[in-house]
């Protein structure tokens, strides 16, 4: 059987000097029996042999002892963190439940070891303690703002207990986690102290060296620099107090970690660094007058030392966005040596001092948003309150739009509120979002539709046959994530059109028909098809038949080669023909002139671009010998340009008659009530125009319609655009 924990003679002492003080500390606030009670669960514990030293071999009843004493004095926490500090190594052990303690201690110390227990479980999962992802998270799994107060008090007393401690590697793991977690998380609550203390001891032990250099170089130089200190502020301070203002002034000297930070920033040593301290005026000034005294100080200051320029920061003038207020000046002091001056006034110090949110960002540290306020109350809660019950109503509800899960491996990542096991997979890669077929999420099967959690641990499921579907797109949340599917799907539609037209081409050369892209391009358009890429994924899946394609293909070129009628004839009886320069108008009707005296020639409009008059226009020259008129920005134009170059001949418009056109007008836009009749209203509101069709597709909250309209020319035409422009919700008008 296991040996009975026992104390040391010298733990035994610290253990009954600490009681007496915590006891002191807090007796107002704990119940009749909790001591009793409390010492029934140490004694318990101990007798069954449940406690037991840690791997730096601390005594855990006197560790939190030590640490309750931080929380109480250096925090402000009193009766149910320390109940819950002192219970929680009987509660990681199993010795004792959440359950028995909500039974014996109340809802709120349970509550606190509770979120004490997630925060260990969470580290179970060891993802990196470096990331600023982990540190948001810890915020976001402590229900009670209380659970992460403790956290860095335990940390604060660890650093202290194991100054000459030998286990090094754990030595060296919990001060790396000093300096990237809990010293960020102390200077987001305020707790400015602890934190340069954090930083301090974890710079101690990690940069042995370098932290006794700066040390002893700080305390050689102690006595020179107070008395320089005082050599400087001498001057300024009669001066300022002859000017009439109220003030005080005060200097600070940099942490140790800080003067390292600049050491290693400049690539200089301890000697380098020419602001060691700082000097901070506070003047006590009526608020109206603020800017005014602030000014009249900064101009005294440097009217006796030179200011050296380039590190003026005035955020007086125009306040950092989080309120941040002072100026700062860099001066050339006497023995010819920089100091750094911050002039503010006590408001101005109070908000930089005890803004929870001006303080931190003033550091450089990120925060987010909402936890400015949030934290603020609790900071003046802290400081404020004797009575710190109210800290129960606070829950951490901050990170409701986010979440943050893991990989198998223990990586970390965030996504916003909602975003699903798809959203997950294609975070990770193209390749496994594609191929995803589901997940096991804390070791359950789940679909790729399912929504993520905080603490989620996510195993993405793929097939080499799943493919990425249009329907992706309303599961996925991420801006990232559609991108990504769209990228799939235009890929895929890319494969499949190189293969289907592969497929055409040997079918058309079996039967020895050329195949023409202007031909091609009307037939999509005569099947039905917007886009060619539908067209030939059709071809693919087989849906749409091949030979169908080729008859209806042969029938287009028999139109075009002229062996059939393409719709109602216009006689060259209604064109004026002329060379160069020789134009003949004609009021009756719409004037096509085409050059090159070209006689007895009918002429067709191209349907491929539907010209109108007004349009800038050319002729080509079909293999009958007939002209059918396309527009210059038509989409076969420069096709036909290529290869048929020497078919191309001129043609402009002249005149104006009574003839009507059909132009199509593709809208997009919101899918709002309404939106459709406001389009057609517009239409029907102007006698010279007249709506033929109309078409609309709705999807994810979109509208796409084509609009086919009979108009005069193009100058109505534009007309018509702008107005549908107009309507609320209307996102894109374009003739096609």
């Amino acid at each position: 059987m296991a040996e009975r924990f026992e104390f040391t003679e010298e733990e035994r002492r610290k253990t009954g000097r600490l009681y007496v003080t915590l006891k002191r500390l807090i007796g107002s606030s704990l119940h009749p029996e909790d001591e009793k009670k409390m010492r029934d669960h140490m004694t318990k514990s101990m007798d069954s042999n449940q406690t037991h030293r840690d791997v730096f071999g601390l005594n855990p009843i006197l560790f939190g002892l030590q640490t309750a004493k931080i929380v109480v004095e250096e925090i402000g926490l009193k009766r149910d963190a320390v109940l819950a500090i002192l219970l929680h190594p009987s509660i990681a052990d199993g010795f004792t439940t959440v359950d028995d303690v909500r039974r014996d201690f109340g809802e709120s110390v349970a509550r606190i070891l509770s979120g004490l227990l997630r925060i260990a479980e969470l580290y179970s999962k060891n993802p990196v303690v470096e990331s600023e992802n982990f540190r948001n998270l810890l915020l976001s799994f402590a229900e009670d703002m209380r659970v992460i107060l403790i956290m860095i008090a335990d940390r604060v007393n660890l650093m202290r207990q194991i100054r000459d401690n030998d286990n090094l590697d754990a030595k060296k793991k919990v001060s790396e986690e000093a300096a990237y977690l809990y010293a960020p998380l102390a200077h987001k609550l305020g707790l400015y102290k602890l934190k340069s203390e954090l930083e301090d001891l974890s710079l101690k032990y990690l940069e042995h060296d370098a932290y006794y250099l700066i040390r002893e170089k700080l305390n050689a130089t102690k006595k020179s620099r107070d008395a320089y200190i005082e050599r400087f502020i001498g001057p300024i301070s009669e001066k300022l107090t002859a000017a009439g203002l109220r003030f005080h002034m005060k200097g600070r000297t940099k942490s140790i970690h800080s003067i390292w930070q600049k050491m290693k920033k400049q690539k200089c040593g301890v000697e380098g660094i020419y602001d060691l301290f700082a000097i901070r005026i506070i003047i006590d000034s009526p608020f109206e007058q603020e800017k005014m005294q602030c000014w009249q100080a900064y101009s005294i200051v440097t009217d006796m030392y030179q200011p050296n320029p380039k590190r003026l920061r005035d955020w007086l003038s125009v306040p950092k966005s989080n309120g941040y207020e002072s100026l700062h000046i860099t001066v050339l002091g006497p023995e010819h040596k920089w100091v750094e001056v911050q002039i503010r006034t006590e408001r101005m110090d109070e908000v930089a001092e005890r803004g929870v949110a001006a303080h931190w960002r003033y550091k450089g540290v990120k925060g987010e948003t909402g936890l400015d306020e949030w934290l603020a109350n609790i900071r003046n809660i802290l400081e404020n309150s004797d009575d710190l019950q109210v800290m129960d109503q606070f829950r951490m509800d901050l990170y409701e739009d986010e979440v943050f899960v893991f990989t198998p491996k223990g990586d970390l990542f965030k996504f916003p509120k909602g975003a699903t096991v798809l959203d997950f997979a294609y975070h990770i890669h193209s390749k496994v979002g594609n191929g995803c077929t589901g997940a096991r999420i804390n070791n359950k099967v789940v679909t790729f539709r399912e929504q993520l959690h905080s603490g989620d641990q996510v195993e993405i499921m793929t097939s080499s046959t799943q493919k990425p579907k249009r329907e992706w797109l309303n599961i996925v949340k991420t801006s990232r994530g559609k991108a990504k599917i769209r990228q799939a799907l235009k890929e895929t539609q890319v494969k499949e059109g190189l293969f289907a037209k592969e497929m055409l081409e040997r079918k058309f050369k079996n039967r020895k028909i050329e195949m023409e892209e202007p031909v091609m391009a009307k037939l999509v358009k005569k099947l039905g098809f917007k886009e060619g890429s539908d067209f030939y994924r059709q071809i693919v899946d087989g849906s749409l038949d091949v030979n169908t394609v080729i008859d209806t293909y042969l029938e287009i070129q028999a139109r075009e080669s002229g062996q059939m009628p393409e719709g109602p004839v216009r006689s060259a009886g209604e064109f004026s023909f002329q060379v160069e320069n020789d134009m003949t108008v004609r009021q009756s009707d719409d004037v096509l002139v085409i050059d090159r005296n070209l006689k007895g020639v009918d002429y067709q409009l191209a349907r491929c671009c539907q010209p109108i008059y007004g349009d800038d226009v050319f002729g080509f020259v079909t293999v009958s010998g007939g002209i059918k008129i396309h527009r210059c920005d038509c989409p076969n134009a420069a096709e036909l340009r290529k290869r048929f170059g020497y078919r191309i001949v001129k043609a402009r418009w002249s005149g104006k008659g009574t003839s009507k056109y059909s132009i199509t007008l593709r809208v997009i836009g919101n899918d709002d009530i309404g939106i459709v009749n406001n389009l057609t209203s517009i239409i029907s509101k102007d006698e010279k125009l007249t709506l033929r069709s109309i078409s609309i597709d709705s999807n994810d909250g979109l509208f796409r319609g084509n609009l086919v309209v009979m108009l005069d020319d193009t100058s109505k035409l534009e007309t018509l655009i702008r107005k549908l422009r107009t309507v609320k919700g209307v996102k894109q008008v374009e003739r096609i």
